[in-house]
């Protein structure tokens, strides 16, 4: 009886910490056969346990692990956070351990001492960014130098004139300011007469400005420069301007060019009075892209499309004469341009001999050009449900009627979430 007793103690002081350990006392007095039987579902069951804790200690592992990164993670995008602003800046000269670097932005020069690491990678004309102390950190890699080059189109549009509908007026007015001063400027030297500077498309989505655009680079063979005014806001501060910089330069050596600029109101809006270094950093875009439509310096032969869906945003700086001498609006079409709409998308679709496009005209009140092209591929997909190769009026009906229901129950959602 003692060392039974004795046996049960020490097997409980061997695991403390695991309570749920099978623990069970087999009788010395039964038979062997019996004693060999408990012994075995005894062992069975101290296997079953440490398969368990196994499971349980790898689970805990894994915890360990993911809990670890996640730790890691929060600690660098701490010292991110800790770290203060860069700004671009650039190497003007080197003077032994001495550098006078120029920050973009404001231009203001400063001599400052450089750190061995970064010494015998820097020469004149290096781009770095600096801290608030001009003290570089971090030397930027050539390849920052080709993003303006990412933007220009070296292959042409395969969009024309004739592929925009219910616009004439529009197209005309951007074909005398920029098409015309590249393909004929003797005429303006003649009236003596300085070509308008740029064009400024603005209206509602959909209604044809960039392609509109497109057609321009189409037809002239001058390079073309496309950019959205998104790509301008960039993270160092100084390194939008100097993207615009960079653009205009480019533009300036493969004269004649032209230069697009999409949803211009993202860097060109209304100034205010906000302090935060994100708005800071656009408005000082903003003012560089001033300085390149009309500064000290000849633009030389380059003109300047933009396009807005936001006329009321834009800052009034950027819409007076001599930056954008032409302000073109670019509204939604009327019936007869919504007809030649029709027509142009559904050119290369087999239409039916009793489709009436004037009809479907009349029935799309407020429809953009995009809208009517949605109308026109949904009727053929409708023609192609009903296993047919022609697409007929009750095609364009149904797609019309598809559309509608789709634009009032994103109204009704937009109502119900702002009710």
């Amino acid at each position: 009886m003692y060392r039974r007793e004795l046996c049960t103690v020490d097997r409980m002081s061997r695991s403390p910490s695991l309570p749920d350990t099978p623990t069970r006392e087999i009788d010395p007095d039964l038979p062997d056969d019996e004693r060999l039987e408990a012994l075995r579902e005894h062992f069975e069951e101290l296997s079953a346990a440490n398969e368990q804790l196994a499971d349980q200690l790898d689970a805990a592992r894994e915890r360990r692990s993911k809990l670890r990164e996640k730790a890691d993670r929060i600690e660098r995008e701490n010292e991110v956070l800790k770290r203060s602003s860069l700004y671009l800046a650039t190497v003007e000269d080197m003077i032994e351990t001495e550098i006078i670097v120029k920050q973009h932005g404001n231009n203001q020069e400063v001599l400052t001492e450089v750190s061995p690491k970064f010494a015998e990678r820097l020469e004149a004309g290096d781009r770095v960014a600096v801290n608030d102390s001009f003290a570089i950190q971090q030397v930027l890699s050539a390849e920052t130098d080709a993003r303006a080059q990412t933007m220009e189109i070296t292959a042409k549009p395969d969009v024309t004139y004739d592929d925009i509908g219910g616009i004439d007026d529009q197209i005309r007015e951007v074909r005398e300011a920029v098409e015309q001063p590249l393909s004929q400027p003797e005429l303006f030297d003649e009236v003596g007469i300085d070509p308008p500077a740029g064009v400024l498309l603005y209206g509602p989505p959909g209604t044809g400005k960039t392609m509109l655009a497109k057609a321009v680079a189409n037809q002239t063979d001058a390079t073309f420069i496309k950019m959205a005014g998104s790509e301008l806001v960039r993270k160092f501060i100084g390194e939008g301007s100097r993207l615009v910089r960079d653009l205009f330069e480019m533009a300036r050596e493969r004269e004649p060019a032209v230069i697009f600029i999409d949803e211009i109101d993202a860097i060109a809006a209304r100034r205010t009075e906000s302090k935060t270094s994100g708005d800071a950093e656009v408005q000082r875009t903003m003012m560089q892209l001033l300085s390149e439509m009309d500064g000290f310096d000849e633009r030389g032969d380059i003109r300047i499309i933009a396009a807005t869906n936001r006329f009321d945003m834009l800052d009034q700086a950027i819409l007076r004469p001599g930056r954008f001498d032409r302000l073109i609006e670019v509204p939604e079409p009327d019936a007869g341009g919504r007809e030649r709409i029709f027509a142009i998308h559904s050119r290369g679709m087999n239409v039916a001999e009793g489709v009436e496009f004037e009809d479907l005209a009349a029935e799309t009140q407020g429809f953009s050009g995009a809208e009517i092209e949605s109308v026109c591929t949904e009727a053929g997909m409708f023609a192609i449900r009903d296993g047919r190769t022609t697409v007929e009026q009750v095609d364009f009906r149904a797609a019309l009627e598809k559309i509608e229901a789709g634009d009032a129950e994103i109204v009704t959602s937009a109502n119900y979430f702002f009710d």
